[in-house]
């Protein structure tokens, strides 16, 4: 491919409403351009790492016996109405009406399409279990658009689903399903790690996220790639490296959720789920006298800290949530933070809210601030986090306004219902395995596996004869890759910025990208500096030939430009290898520069397939 007649807009300076480096790249690099808000054409290279993408999720997917299918993204409004998702989904959902006023939605996913297909279908347990895929543009009205392709109203998705008669039969189609995402995420060069997650609105149980992993600005070596002109991060003047410092914290860190990950054993998991080791402590202290004392204008446990004089550890946190209609109180350490996910899970509900101030003191006659669980009435459902358990002599809201307790109790002064895990973890703790500390990164949704169920068979009555002649929901299971995401990833991971040496001793540097061999939308870059010389392009095809002959996918850059242009091009768009032939072409001598370590070595005509060769082995 002749880069002059290639459709790559590449731009000078980065654009200046990108805030995550993934997106400023993408389209300075001409790999996409935004049509309209939340919305974005892929242009030719971002195109072919996209099919690239596809072919390997294909190739995985088939060994698992998944078959692909096309579904609509047209959908009526009818199916979501049987699973009772068209009012309960939200404002993200785009909804419309044809010219006979039948209403219709733009899919987000496909989970009540695929179950009518097969509760249409399939009538016996013998033709299960089946699975299908399909990778095609789903659609999502978002509020605030943001961060290019990590958040856009249009999307490229893989979605997969499994039908099954037996429990057993899902759990053998999940895991494989599991090795299988490893397998694609592992090929496309991606760091990334599988992790407990929440399933969220999908529903069902048993979940499963797939996070690639952003890293912080800290570690240089990652960071930067320098020009054979430099030999080490240390020969950079301290005021160059500032400025690529300050360059880098110009950047968000991309990701939506914090990882949750043991920095010594295999343990990961979404914050939301995450959990650490619980210790019981033994705790000696005999149980003081309880005291009524006056607190004005301390409310929050730091004021309370302060005003009596008495260690965070030793207060316990009071909160009132509404869940599916009732009143639940919620007792935490008084260091700790609640997690919403844990407690809706626990409680299986599907509304939580934080109380209003109105319902609250309808029942405690108290404000926040000044909450508590001594003295209430037994109707009122007291949960806890294990921790409370740990806390003798604690200060709690006394449920009068401007007042606490002193030397509260467990089983002398209050009862909890429950006990259960409720906190969410901090950074250093003991992996709840015992196996090393948590450690905290950012990360990026890539790929989410869950157990359905009967979530959407039961709504829908997609029911099967079981071997008894008993009709039964046909279980399911739901597999999705965000295709247009893993882009983004992959170029918040292979971003880059690469440092030169001018011949006057100056330091220079710029953003590029440093994309993995199995990704790159072309495995080789020839750039020929004197395209008006005979010999020069005279090589350039015999290689293109040579390299073409052995199965390598070549761009030549064609173009009239300077060197200088060429280059800086040729490190934005980020190919594998740049082979550049300049003045020794005469002697069929070529300049071979290694995109991921900078490393520039002279080849001659005939060595350089099998250079490349082992460059890929």
């Amino acid at each position: 491919m002749k880069q002059s007649q290639l459709f790559i807009p590449t731009l000078r300076e980065m654009p200046s409403d990108a805030q995550v480096i993934s997106h400023a790249l993408l389209v300075r690099a001409g790999y996409v351009r935004q049509v309209s808000a939340g919305i974005y054409a892929y242009l030719p290279l971002a195109n072919r790492i996209l099919e690239k993408l596809k072919t390997i999720m294909r190739e995985e997917l088939d060994k698992i016996g998944a078959a692909e299918f096309l579904a609509p993204a047209l959908l009526s409004a009818d199916l979501w109405r049987e699973s009772g998702r068209y009012n309960t989904y939200g404002e993200d959902l785009y909804k419309l009406k044809n010219r006979d006023g039948s209403d219709f939605i733009l899919g987000p996913t496909h989970e009540e399409t695929v179950t009518a297909l097969v509760r249409n279908e399939i009538t016996s347990y013998k033709k299960l279990p089946m699975s299908i895929y399909q990778i095609q543009s789903k659609y999502r009205d978002e509020k605030r658009p943001r961060y290019g392709l990590l958040r856009g109203r249009e999307f490229i998705m893989k979605d997969a689903y499994s039908f099954h008669a037996t429990q057993e039969s899902l759990d053998e189609t999940y895991l494989d399903y599991k090795h299988a995402y490893e397998a694609i995420f592992e090929r496309a060069g991606l760091d990334f790690k599988p992790i407990i997650a929440d399933a969220g609105a999908m529903g069902g149980k048993d979940s499963q996220e797939f996070m690639a992993i952003t890293l912080d600005r800290s570690d240089l070596n990652h960071w930067l790639i320098l020009d054979k002109s430099i030999q080490s991060i240390d020969e950079i003047p301290t005021t160059v490296l500032k400025d690529i410092k300050v360059e880098l914290s110009k950047w968000l860190i991309a990701g939506e959720d914090t990882v949750v990950y043991s920095d010594s054993g295999d343990y990961s998991a979404n914050l939301e789920m995450a959990s650490s080791l619980y210790q019981e402590v033994v705790n000696e202290v005999e149980f003081a006298e309880l005291k009524k004392v006056l607190t004005p204008d301390a409310k929050t446990i730091r004021e309370i800290s302060h005003f009596l004089k008495v260690p965070v550890g030793q207060t316990i946190k009071s909160l009132v949530y509404n869940a599916d209609g009732q009143l639940v109180l919620v007792l935490l350490h008084g260091g700790d933070e609640l997690n919403e996910v844990k407690l809706k899970n626990y409680l299986g509900v599907d509304v939580l809210e934080a109380a209003s101030e109105e319902e609250v003191f309808e029942k405690f006659s108290a404000h926040f601030g000044s909450l508590g669980p001594v003295g209430l009435s037994e109707e009122i459902r007291i949960l806890a986090d294990r921790e409370v358990a740990d806390i003798k002599n604690a200060v709690v809201g006394a449920n009068e306004d401007g007042f606490h307790y002193l030397n509260v109790n467990l089983d002398r002064d209050f009862k909890v219902t429950e006990f259960a895990d409720l906190r969410t973890v901090k950074e250093g703790e003991i992996s709840p395995d015992g196996k090393g500390t948590l450690k905290f990164s950012r990360g990026i949704e890539i790929g989410h596996i869950f157990k359905l169920g009967t979530r959407y068979t039961e709504s829908m009555g997609a029911n099967v004869l079981d071997p008894n002649g008993k009709a039964i929901p046909i279980i399911m299971g739901c597999y999705g890759i965000g295709v247009s995401r893993l882009l983004s990833a992959v170029l918040e991971q292979y971003a880059r910025i690469t440092v030169e040496k001018t011949f006057k001793g100056d330091y220079k540097f710029a953003w590029s990208i440093n994309l993995p061999a199995s990704l790159a939308p072309y495995d080789v870059h020839l750039v020929p500096i004197a395209v008006k010389d005979e010999t020069t392009m005279a090589l350039t095809a015999d290689l293109q030939k040579v390299l073409e002959a052995k199965g390598y996918s070549v761009l030549i850059d064609d173009r009239d430009e300077r060197a200088g242009v060429k280059f800086a091009d040729s490190d934005l768009i980020g190919l594998p290898v740049r082979v550049t032939i300049g003045k020794k072409a005469p002697e069929g001598i070529v300049e071979l520069k290694i995109r991921k370590t900078g490393e520039v070595i002279e080849v001659s005509q005939s060595e350089l397939v099998n250079t490349i060769d082992s460059l890929n082995k």
